[in-house]
């Protein structure tokens, strides 16, 4: 593992370096700068409030090819009903903040920072990170951020306050940018995200994509 200084942006390249773990580098720091690089590369921040800045490119990772999305009859009655809406990019430091709050199954607490949402703010400015922003009954209720690289969106976090919200949205966007993303980088595995589809590749095979220009 690298320890990074907080006085050069750099990262280990991760189609040579290969850690068990898929623990790249620690330390550094979250500038808009340094977590663009990361996601060029491949790698990711995560870690645990007050801790030292963990950053993983694990193997293999879990991602989505968006002509393998699955929609369950229940999800498919939802969307034809209506009963969300959607929009994008119109309220991303609240889809951030949202993530940053809303309790999580099996999760106690979050890596979500104020200097991470003023980064990701600035880099969304740039037109480098995206949301999708889910609406029902004109109550923000859902949605999801990530950063595009390439012809891939690297998804970082969702929030749902409402059964279902989350996962529209999620089947909203797949659907409507299925022939400008060639993947949707989940980053590790989880179970609801793996009922819509999403499986394990090998890191070098999603490297391969995600550096194709």
């Amino acid at each position: 593992m690298v320890q990074l200084s907080e006085n050069e942006i750099f990262f280990p390249d991760p189609t040579s370096y290969h850690p068990l773990t898929g623990l790249m580098a620690y330390g550094g720091d979250l500038s808009p700068e340094r977590i663009w690089l990361a996601y060029q590369l491949g790698i990711f921040p995560w870690y645990n409030p007050g801790e030292e800045i963990l950053w993983w490119c694990p193997d293999p990772r879990f991602v989505l090819y968006p002509d393998e999305l699955k929609i369950s009859k229940s999800m498919r009655k939802i969307l034809r009903h209506e009963v969300f809406t959607f929009t994008e990019n119109q309220y991303f430091e609240e889809v951030m903040r949202s993530c940053m709050q809303v309790p999580r199954k099996d999760q106690d607490g979050t890596w979500i920072s104020e200097e991470l949402i003023s980064s990701f703010v600035q880099l969304h400015q740039e037109g480098k990170a995206m949301s999708v922003e889910v609406w029902k009954n004109k109550a923000l209720v859902g949605g999801f951020y990530g950063v595009v690289v390439n012809n891939v969106f690297c998804g970082e976090s969702m929030f749902s306050k409402v059964s279902n919200a989350s996962k529209a949205g999620f089947i909203h966007f797949v659907e409507k940018y299925k022939n400008e993303f060639e993947l949707i980088d989940c980053q590790i595995h989880s179970e609801h995200l793996e009922s819509l589809g999403a499986r394990m590749i090998p890191k070098l095979a999603y490297l391969k994509i995600l550096y194709t220009k």
